[in-house]
């Protein structure tokens, strides 16, 4: 019931996240992405999974923010990584008990006064990660099966972040009208690197219903406009 997405390219970072928790006729509306700035220090992060696991972790480390300096940003992922294995002390076995999987996975990106570069990590619920890099500019969270065609076909580190967002939203869009548990409205944040500046704007239905229009007009445009010669074998009846 999450779509989280988070780019990184040479101009900076993105971030996208719907802010669907339930669906079917009791829907509600949550903000999952969290940010944190002050001088030379500007990192987001974005969480799938139990919301309840996800606040208690979230309210750990925003804690530990008020007394201890990081300046690197792998230091702040280990930092929230060990929150995450507290919370999992914490809860897990009665959560499991009750049926539900701990599964909290991070996307966290930003810059903190020592990195040479703007960084983005994938944060698993067992408190280890990896960090994207070259090769493999996205990472989804959530629901991640949807929107990742036009991700591979299109973005690479050269990309801009203008392409990105423009990429990322018909990402977003591909998985929204595949599914009924992501869905406006989204919350997108841009980092341009080295600045120390997120930049946070959020998205109604209402603001990109056009976009969504125009690029279905365009699929189905460019689909009409595909060569058919190499499907004569296939309907041509065969002697």
């Amino acid at each position: 019931m999450t779509y989280c997405l988070g780019i990184k390219v040479k101009e900076g970072l993105l971030a996208i996240a719907d802010t669907r928790i339930t669906s079917g006729t009791d829907t509600t509306v949550k903000k999952k992405i969290t940010i944190e700035q002050k001088d030379n220090f500007s990192l987001f992060i974005m969480t799938s999974g139990l919301r309840s696991t996800r606040d208690k972790a979230i309210v750990y480390f925003n804690e530990l923010l008020e007394t201890t300096e990081y300046n690197k940003l792998y230091k702040a992922v280990n930092a929230f990584g060990e929150q995450i294995k507290r919370v999992a002390q914490e809860d897990k076995a009665s959560l499991e008990k009750a049926g539900f999987n701990f599964d909290l996975h991070s996307i966290i990106g930003g810059q903190l006064k020592d990195d040479d570069e703007h960084k983005l990590f994938l944060l698993y619920p067992e408190g280890n990660w990896v960090e994207l890099g070259q090769g493999a500019p996205f990472i989804i969270i959530g629901n991640t099966g949807h929107g990742k065609p036009i991700l591979n076909r299109t973005l690479n580190e050269n990309s801009s972040l203008r392409l990105a967002l423009k990429t990322g939203f018909l990402s977003f869009d591909s998985t929204r009208v595949s599914s009924n548990n992501v869905d406006f409205p989204i919350d997108v944040a841009v980092y341009k690197k080295d600045s120390f500046e997120i930049i946070e704007k959020r998205y109604e239905k209402k603001d990109l219903e056009n976009i969504s229009t125009q690029w279905a007009e365009e699929l189905k445009a460019a689909l009409d406009n595909i060569s058919e010669d190499w499907m004569d074998a296939a309907f041509d009846k065969q002697t």
